[in-house]
């Protein structure tokens, strides 16, 4: 298990990024986040829930109900058109971020 802060700095990235395919709703967004990292990040409903409560609130994703075929509605998540220009921006800082830290705790010699 990871400490809580390294989830934190990138829980957001995260998030954004999977909705960035298409509307998805937060338990679709969970099963993904555990299947694409293969049970390394396992998300809880206390961690998931506020960080997109609190994206949707600072307008980076956009929140709607939709139908089910059986009748019951199900929340769904959309990025918003600021909510790309940040995921643009923090993808490129993630990017040179990581390399560079990488680089650094990586067993190779500093060269």
């Amino acid at each position: 298990m990871f400490e809580r802060e390294l989830l934190k700095g990138s829980l957001g990235l995260m998030l954004m990024a999977l909705i960035e395919q298409g509307p998805m709703y937060g338990y679709q967004i969970a099963k993904l986040i555990r299947a694409q990292t293969n049970d390394v990040i396992d998300l809880k409903e206390g961690s998931l829930y506020p960080a997109l409560h609190r994206m949707e609130k600072e307008g980076m994703i956009e929140g709607f109900w939709q139908r089910r075929d059986d009748g019951v509605d199900r929340r769904y998540y959309r990025l918003s058109a600021e909510g790309q220009r940040i995921l643009d921006e923090r993808r490129a800082q993630w990017n040179r971020f990581s390399a560079a830290v990488s680089k650094v705790v990586s067993d190779a010699p500093i060269q």
